[in-house]
């Protein structure tokens, strides 16, 4: 599937969008701030843009394009393709087409202080581009925090680990994580007569294993007792998994679940029975014959992770009342400069990347075979549902890339030059040269990061 990033002609409509905005507002500076599935949000740095200014840039945009203009490819240099086009320099970290003729049907939709540009992905499929309002403002939580830091760019991290101020930085972006975890554990406490489920979905990679550890721990503090239902325990026997495209087995979908079985447990659970809970062998493809035993008593609360945990589908007569939602998205925040930003599956792919390689032994070519997969499943189970949740929880760290990057860098250098996947090496390679990287031994044992980079208290 075509990403944003990858897509050159989506890159072309990026860099006619720079000029045009320069061309109408020379007084503003134009930042794309965050994704949003395949479309991207934009504003100005210091005001407000109005509905009459979105249509403006629209129309200007889309003018630039029946113009054809003349788009001059300069070099590659400092990390950025260079390009030259009325006059106009623009620097972008991923290349786009000198030409507008493949540019593909796009809206630009005024959205919250700017506007969001609309790329009509077909990878949609049955569903169209909800209003991000709960995501705009986990963005925005986010932001005020890292502009009463002063920091906003890659640039400003090295600085903090170039002054020898590592400590202070890994000391800031933990406490705000931990710090929003009791938030959310004190939210579901003040819900406790009524609530009976917690529910933890995301994309992959977003950290969902430690999160739901540590908000345990904060859960505990505050009187809860914890009981975990693994999802992965309700799958179907093997013969019965619905085949992807290409024939093989799609363990994404939601009906690779037994979900009348699931359903109906799940109901048992939250009205206070006993039931015998699966367990499933992967290895057969079938569950085990023994079961595990249990009950959810008045001081417990349920605890269901995983991609399908915010699909309503799972719980079709139960009051929403008895279900508490959590999302993680892990919305990177920090650009490479205002008009380039740090794709948010780019990071959480050099996560997966580093953590399979370590610790799954599983060579990074075979990563990005399933990635294609991988991000199938989240356009059809998990993105869908964002909006559901009660709250969402970003996992991201404006340090991670610089923590990341020599475990990235020794599992990258893995694959083949002249293999399938050298251009995404190259890539991959390339956005992680922007980060200084950084000493990992002071971040905390609880830290999110460690379940990619190791030295985690909550994995083996």
């Amino acid at each position: 599937m075509a990403e944003i990033h990858l897509t050159r002609s989506r890159q072309t409509i990026k860099l006619g969008l720079i000029i045009v905005v320069r061309q109408l507002f020379p007084e503003e500076t134009l930042k794309i701030a965050y994704s949003i599935q395949e479309a991207e949000f934009c504003r100005f740095t210091k005001t407000a843009i109005s509905v009459r200014e979105v249509r403006q840039i629209e129309s200007a945009l889309r003018h630039w394009i029946a113009t054809d203009p003349d788009i001059e490819y300069i070099e590659r240099k400092d990390g950025y393709y260079q390009y030259r086009c009325a006059g106009t320099d623009v620097r972008l970290i991923y290349p786009c087409d000198t030409n507008v003729d493949a540019i593909g049907p796009f809206d630009v939709l005024p959205y919250a202080d700017g506007f969001i540009v609309d790329f009509n992905d077909a990878n949609r499929d049955d569903w169209s581009l909800a209003p991000p309002d709960k995501l705009a403002v986990t963005y925005e939580k986010t932001q005020e925090w890292l502009r009463n830091t002063n920091l906003e760019l890659l640039g400003d991290v090295n600085s903090y680990i170039a002054g020898g101020a590592t400590l202070k930085m890994i000391g800031m972006a933990e406490a705000l994580q931990e710090k929003e975890i009791s938030t959310i554990a004190d939210t579901i406490l003040e819900r406790k007569k009524i609530l009976r489920v917690l529910l933890i979905s995301g994309a992959s990679s977003s950290g969902k294993t430690s999160f739901a550890q540590r908000l345990s721990t904060q859960l505990s503090v505050n009187g809860f007792n914890p009981v975990t239902l693994s999802l992965d325990d309700y799958y179907v026997d093997r013969e019965n998994t619905p085949l992807d495209a290409e024939g093989r087995y799609d363990f994404d979908r939601v009906d690779a679940l037994d979900l009348p079985f699931l359903q109906h447990q799940l109901s048992e659970l939250i009205y206070g029975k006993t039931v015998e809970t699966p367990i499933f062998d992967f290895k057969t493809g079938r569950r085990f014959n023994r079961t595990r035993r249990m009950r959810i008593g008045p001081n417990d609360i349920l605890l269901v992770e995983g991609i399908h945990a915010l699909n309503p589908t799972l719980f079709p007569n139960i009051d929403r009342n008895m279900l508490f939602k959590v999302y993680m998205t892990a919305l990177f925040q920090l650009n490479i400069d205002l008009i380039n930003r740090v794709p948010s599956s780019e990071v959480r792919m050099i996560r997966r990347i580093v953590r399979d390689d370590r610790f799954r032994d599983r060579h990074p070519t075979e990563t990005l075979d399933q990635w294609d997969n991988v991000r199938r499943g989240e356009y059809r189970s998990v993105f869908k549902y964002q909006e559901e949740a009660d709250i969402m929880f970003n996992s991201s760290l404006l340090y991670e890339l610089n923590a990341l990057r020599p475990f990235a860098e020794r599992s990258l250098n893995k694959i083949e030059d002249g293999g399938p996947y050298a251009h995404t090496k190259e890539r991959l390679l390339r956005i992680i040269s922007f980060c200084e990287p950084m000493d990992t031994a002071k971040i905390p044992f609880n830290s999110l990061l460690r379940e990619f980079i190791g030295g985690s208290i909550y994995f083996d």
